[in-house]
This record gives structure tokens, sequence and C-alpha cells, in this order.
């Protein structure tokens, strides 16, 4: 199929700033967080990235000033727009309803006159039941209930990526509220290496479309009614608004706001074997314990001819306008179906604070797949198979 006028002009614009910049795929995504094969499908249009935030940093390790970015980000606007038309099916046809002629007054009561004879079969009560039409506004009122629960239906059917918009400063009684002094959006439809991932549903095999690509596993997810299985990986983008006055932030927290037994579902294993994989450092959480804490790892780059550790790095960080940063958040359970949210901890300029970061204002969800049937996807014979079938293990 060929690529949307929009994508290639996005996927120009990046080539360019990879030709600028000289580095390597492998080294540029190890600066990204992202796997070297990810970064080169952004640069030949294959796949649009689902946040502008990986590729505004890129643009910032490329040197591209603030004109190129904006550029940028508006060709990114239109990729990812042309990207999830492509991705969402037709809307479902919603009936016309007719209304009653204005010119044509609904006329008043008639005299009243002899009416039908009655029906000698019919029961005694139906026959001492007077007979007469449907009302029209009541069939007005049904045929408008009729459009409301169709529209509502296609809206349900065609789930959209929500960004997450930055989360209110605190407000002291009386006063007006300040504005963060830093912006934040996250990723929460993240893959392993842009490849690897597992989601559970609540659906048989032939029921369960083929696998996405990772840039558009959010409205796959949506459609399936997916849960992150085992592990959910979230990305949270933080950056100042002003060049010179640092935000700091301290601290990030996670909070478990409900526990049950792990989801008896499906699970389906996203993995499509795509290159080099780079680990980035990132904070692990085990949300299995009674308090879980974000633990700074360690990261590993395993694209090269040698495995080479990337160090992990803890709080504080600081962020200006020009100097962003990303905090991966690995989230894994064996034994619950958990719902959580994280904490961040932040100072500037004399005031502190504390943002909570949700999923679109839900909590995070994660369930353990222990025992689940698990499934992978076999390309070969447009269906989903059994992973003992496959000869994978995991």
């Amino acid at each position: 199929m060929p690529k949307d006028v929009a994508v290639e002009e996005f996927a120009g614009l990046v080539r360019a700033l990879k030709a600028r910049d000289g580095r390597s795929y492998e080294a540029l995504g190890r600066r990204l967080s992202v796997s070297a094969s990810t970064l080169h499908r952004y640069c030949s249009g294959a796949t649009v990235p689902q946040e502008f935030a990986v590729v505004g940093r890129l643009a910032l390790l490329c040197g591209a000033d603030e004109e190129e970015r904006r550029a940028l980000e508006a060709a990114w606007t239109e990729a990812d727009r042309a990207r999830r038309r492509a991705a969402s099916p037709a809307p479902a046809p919603v009936p016309a309803v007719s209304a009653a002629p204005e010119s044509n007054p609904e006329p008043s009561a008639p005299e009243p006159g002899p009416g039908p004879a009655p029906d000698p079969t019919a029961p005694e009560a139906d026959r001492a039941r007077p007979r007469r039409g449907a009302p029209a506004p009541l069939l007005v009122a049904a045929a408008v209930a009729l459009v409301v629960l169709t529209l509502v239906a296609a809206l349900l059917g065609h789930p959209t990526r929500t960004a997450s918009a930055p989360a209110p400063a605190s407000t002291a009684p009386g006063r007006t509220a300040a504005p963060l002094p830093f912006t934040w959006s996250i990723g929460s439809q993240l893959w392993e290496g842009g490849c690897g991932h597992t989601y559970l549903v609540d659906r048989a095999p032939r029921a369960v479309a083929p696998p996405p690509v990772a840039a558009d596993s959010g409205a796959w997810a949506g459609t399936h009614g997916a849960v992150h299985g085992g592990e959910a990986l979230v990305r949270i983008t933080i950056q100042g608004r002003s060049p010179s006055d640092a935000v700091v932030l301290h601290a990030l927290h996670v909070r478990v706001v409900d526990r049950a037994a792990p989801l008896p579902w499906n699970a389906y294993r996203m993995d499509n074997g795509c290159g080099g994989a780079v680990t980035p450092r990132h904070f692990a959480v085990d949300l299995d314990r009674p308090r879980p804490l974000a633990r700074p790892v360690d990261g590993l780059d395993a694209s090269g001819a040698k495995v080479r550790k990337i160090p992990a790095v803890s709080f504080p960080y600081k962020v200006t306008s020009s100097d962003l940063e990303e905090l991966l958040v690995s989230a894994r359970t064996a034994g619950c179906d958990c719902r959580w949210y994280l904490e961040l901890e932040w100072s500037a300029g004399g005031r502190t604070g504390t943002v909570r970061i949700t999923d679109g204002g839900k909590p995070f969800r994660t369930s353990g797949t222990r025992g689940r049937p698990t499934y992978v996807y076999d390309s070969a014979e447009g269906r989903w198979i059994t992973d003992s079938d496959s000869g994978q293990t995991g």
C-alpha cells in the first residue's frame, strides 16, 4: 500500500535530522531509548511514532532550532492523523430520521364518532380497549433514541489515543492556581524494544485481529479491551517551560489503588521479530510487593557486537525548556490484576508540588499471565497459534 504524502513528508524530515547528525541508528537509538530498527522505521516512513516526544528529543540531539522543531511537530501531527485514519475502520452508517413537516401541524382532536365494530373473535379485554395508532411524538422520540444509541456504539467502536494534559498545580484556598513550571506527557502502550509485549484479551483467537505495529498498539488494545499482561511500560516525558530556570524532579512514587486475582483471559504475544535489542535504563516496579517502589535499574545495549551496560541514574533530575527528561517505568506482576498510578515530586523557584501521573485520568492496569493460554501469530498461516505449537518459549 503506498504511503500517505503526510507520512512521507514527516519521514523525510526525520531522515534529514539523522543524516545531519551522522551517528548510526544504534547510537541515536540508545540516546532516544528506542531500538535501531524502530528508529529506522521512523526514517523510512514504515511507522509513525505515537508521541512527538521521541522525535522532539531527536531534534534536540541533532541541533535543530526552534523553527525546525515546530515544522517537525506540524509534520508529525499530519502524519499521525493519516496513520490513525488508515488504522481505523469506517464508522457504521447512522440511519436518517425523517422529521414531521413543519407545514402540517398536528390536527386538533376530531369530534367523537362511532368507532370500528369490535372483533367478535378477540378476547373480551381487547374488545373493550379502544384501538388507535401510536402518537407521532412517541415515534419521533423512538427514532431519536435510535440515532443516539447508534452514535454511541460507533464512538465506542473506534477508540482514539488520548494525549495526557499537564496536571493542575495545587491550589491554596482563595488563590488562583499557578501553572506548573513544566509540561509532561505519557506513553502507556509501549513494547519492549519496540516489538515485544503481551496483552490479555477476553476473546478466542479467531476473534482477535493480527498484531499491529507498535505505533498502532493503542488503537488495537482499545478495540480489543486488552490489558497489559505481566508487564506495563510507561514513558513519562517532562520538559521545563523556561530555558534558564530549572525544575528539579525529586522522587517518583507508586500507588496501587486496587488488587484482584489475575484475569482469566487468553494471553497474546506481540513479538514480531524486530532487530537488535536496546533495553534502556528504567525504573523497575514490583507490583506484587505490599509497598512497591520505583527502583532505578541499569539498561543493556545488545544491538552491537558486544553487550554494553547503560548505567542507571537516580533522582534528582533537572529539566528546562531545552533539556527534557524521559522516565521509563516497567511495572511487573505475576500474582494480581493491579490498578496503579504514579506521583512525581518536584520543586522550582521556591515552589514544591506533586503531580499525579495517570493513564488519561484512569489508573494504569497490569495483570499476571501465569497459567493462561498463550498465543503467538503465525504470519505464514495468517492465524494465532498456541505458544507451544510455535516452538517458542516464554
